[in-house]
């Protein structure tokens, strides 16, 4: 353990800090730089935490394939069976409530009985209810199949946050926080070019049918390589020391209503409630924008959404290393975390002007760079829950912004519809993406302005 020690004090001294970090006229080089210094650490401490972080990767892209489903087939299905848009915008009413009911109860769920645990049975019932989709041939019974896969999701984002606040130290959050995060995107840009082919061939039940029980195949992963850091044979002295290189935290856990009271979890909720309605809407809604405004369908469609959640892709990984980047330069969590908000929220401006072009590819462009935009505040706003709060209140602190994130998403659902169904015009969708996260920003700051630990014992 010595010699762990002093691998972290190395890794902490000042002199270190250039080949940690890439220096200030890298350029292009930055992230190259930063690949090198971090690939220079886990050969000295090992890198067993990389392997878990992939894990959670994995099942972002599982979860995010089995939500999209719907959203890829919504033209085929209201053919099919007959929707109206107000009768679509509830049956995505019903996951969002769902989610919001699911996170409601189970970050506690999760602090209670761990991620090992918690992640498995998130898994297993939002695969099943993936599968139950294609029993489904009337609006109440996508409904239905859509409020428990709205459950069974509710679990992956605490559990996968409590993982990483277990598995990172606090420099490394951010960064590993969009990694995992990125498999969301993957997930997305996997969806519209794999389901359209299934259902051309195959049927669009059998869409659902293959897309939920890939996360069984998860399941065996998960379970015979994931333990907590303590527990893992694996696991060297000097990564263990690493990741625990934090200041030392109480392990007595927190009441779940002691939570409310603090400034630090209406700003994370708050952020929550203004800028995850907009991501559900890219999933749900795309599809048919493509369909409506430049005459896409299933068959040609897949494409342009690939882009635009590739792009995606490189904002999640993107906004986590900046952050940790300015960080470990010497910025304060403060300072890097909402330097990094504030370029994501611009960057998502000019997503107005998407529905007004005639352009499909300049669209796809402005919607990509407002999806990466998005990814990389996820990073950053995700990883805030841990800056502020100690790793035993983790899970519940995201399950708290996680069910704001989804009553937003709820009233976006419907908000939509409405204004579909009345104008048929995306304009004052995407005005409403425009503000979000400005706004979200600035009651962030409001909130908490200096993002300083939630002093839970004197409340």
């Amino acid at each position: 353990m010595n010699d762990a020690k002093t691998i972290i004090e190395e890794i902490e001294a000042p002199k270190s800090v250039s080949e940690v970090s890439p220096p200030a006229s890298a350029g292009a080089s930055a992230t190259g730089s930063a690949v090198a210094a971090l690939d220079a650490i886990n050969e000295r401490i090992g890198k067993r935490r990389w392997m878990i972080c992939a894990l959670l990767f994995f099942a972002a892209t599982i979860n995010y394939i089995d939500r999209q489903v719907i959203g890829i087939l919504k033209p085929t299905l209201q053919t099919e069976i007959g929707w109206t848009e107000i009768e679509y915008s509830w049956i995505v009413f019903s996951f969002q409530a769902a989610y919001a009911i699911g996170l409601l109860l189970v970050g506690n769920l999760i602090d209670k009985i761990g991620t090992r645990v918690g992640s498995s049975l998130s898994i297993i019932v939002w695969s099943i209810a993936a599968m139950g989709h294609a029993l489904a041939y009337s609006v109440m019974g996508f409904a239905a199949a859509r409020f428990v896969l709205g459950i069974g999701e509710a679990g992956y984002f605490p559990a996968a946050i409590k993982t990483t606040a277990e598995w990172f130290p606090k420099k490394e959050r951010a960064l590993a926080t969009g990694i995992f995060n990125s498999g969301t995107n993957v997930g997305a840009l996997t969806t519209p070019l794999v389901v359209p082919w299934i259902a051309l061939n195959y049927g669009w039940q059998m869409a659902f049918i293959i897309t939920g029980a890939i996360g069984f195949v998860w399941l065996v992963f998960w379970l015979v390589i994931y333990r907590k850091p303590e527990d893992d044979p694996k696991l060297s002295s000097a990564e263990l020391a690493y990741i625990r290189s934090d200041p030392p935290e109480s392990t007595v856990r927190i009441p779940w209503a002691r939570l409310f009271p603090h400034r630090q979890t209406w700003a994370f909720a708050v952020g929550k409630f203004l800028t995850d309605p907009i991501w559900w809407v890219y999933l749900f809604w795309l599809p048919d924008f493509l369909n409506k405004q430049h005459g896409l369908d299933l068959k040609n469609f897949g494409i342009p959404l690939a882009v635009i959640y590739i792009i995606a892709d490189v904002g999640s990984i993107g906004g986590g290393w900046l952050s940790s980047t300015l960080i470990k330069r010497g910025w304060s969590i403060n300072g890097g975390r909402k330097t990094a908000m504030l370029i994501c929220a611009l960057a998502v401006v000019p997503i107005v002007f998407a529905a007004q072009t005639a352009n499909l590819w300049v669209a796809v462009l402005l919607i990509g760079l407002a999806a990466a935009a998005h990814q990389g505040w996820s990073a950053n706003i995700f990883t805030l829950a841990s800056d502020m709060f100690p790793r035993q209140a983790v899970g519940s602190v995201v399950g708290i912004g996680g069910m704001a994130g989804s009553i937003g998403g709820m009233l976006i659902a419907l908000v939509v519809g409405q204004i579909l169904q009345l104008t048929g015009s995306y304009v004052p969708i995407f005005a409403i993406a425009a503000s979000a996260y400005l706004i979200a920003l600035a009651l962030i700051h409001l909130l908490a302005p200096r993002l300083e630990p939630a002093r839970i014992g004197e409340i």
